[in-house]
């Protein structure tokens, strides 16, 4: 039993991704640049594991991020929402090299959320009458056809957040929250990099976004590139 005292802090990113092997299901928070592991999506890759199966939003861009990992030919199956102007995943994808399963963003995050919740399926209208409806159990509920979708959990979550104290209640910032919350609750080992590190009792439980229970590694790491994908800013007139 875990006491609300523990510190789940290790010293290291390589400490952190001590338990990851080949083959394993990696869920990876982050949308586009946006909330990213930075740390420990290249501690993956130091790491030296391979034929993973990739759990992301769109799986990098614009040649950082999770793109690193397919330029390391480390992933054989990506499961995501979004390519967009991802080449290093287009190109890998229309020679074959790794097999991508693209899910409808709501349903991907419905999938890992249902995970988290011991909720093995759901039915969903999203996709009906379209390929994401292949191969797929449906079903019509009230004169309406549904889909049903499994839930998605994962051997490792990757997860970045702004504030975490040594349990791991964590904090996220703004827009960087995105699919890293629900990707912790679906994994069987959350591992979280934070930007911040403070004691137990240093966030109100008002402000904790996810709760402790659901990690087990923290690596605090301090600096980050925070890539732009586009900067927009105003000009003056």
């Amino acid at each position: 039993m875990v006491g609300r005292h523990a510190n789940k802090v290790v010293a290291s990113i390589e400490e952190a991704l001590a338990p990851l092997t080949d083959g394993m299901t990696i869920l990876c928070g982050g949308f586009g640049l946006s909330g990213n592991p930075e740390a420990l999506i290249k501690g993956v890759v130091a790491r030296g594991v391979k034929d993973l199966t990739l759990v992301s939003n769109n799986a990098g861009n614009m040649g950082k991020g999770l793109a690193l990992w397919l330029k390391a030919g480390i992933v054989k199956k990506v499961i995501c929402s979004y390519i967009g102007g991802n080449e290093d995943l287009h190109t890998r994808m229309a020679s074959g090299e790794v097999k991508v399963e693209i899910t409808p963003q709501g349903t991907l995050a419905e999938r890992l959320r249902a995970a988290g919740a011991g909720i093995p399926a759901f039915y969903t209208p999203t996709g009906v009458g379209t390929v994401v409806e292949e191969g797929k159990e449906t079903k019509e509920i009230d004169g309406r056809r549904y889909i049903l979708e499994r839930a998605l959990p994962g051997d490792v979550a990757l997860v970045r957040a702004n504030r975490a104290d040594r349990f791991g209640n964590l904090r996220f910032w703004r827009t960087g929250r995105n699919f890293n919350p629900v990707m912790a609750t679906a994994a069987k080992l959350s591992i979280v990099e934070c930007d911040q590190l403070v004691d137990n009792g240093a966030i109100s439980p008002d402000d904790v976004h996810l709760a402790g229970i659901f990690v087990h590694r923290i690596v605090h790491v301090a600096e980050h590139e925070n890539a732009f994908e586009f900067r927009t800013v105003r000009k003056r007139p």
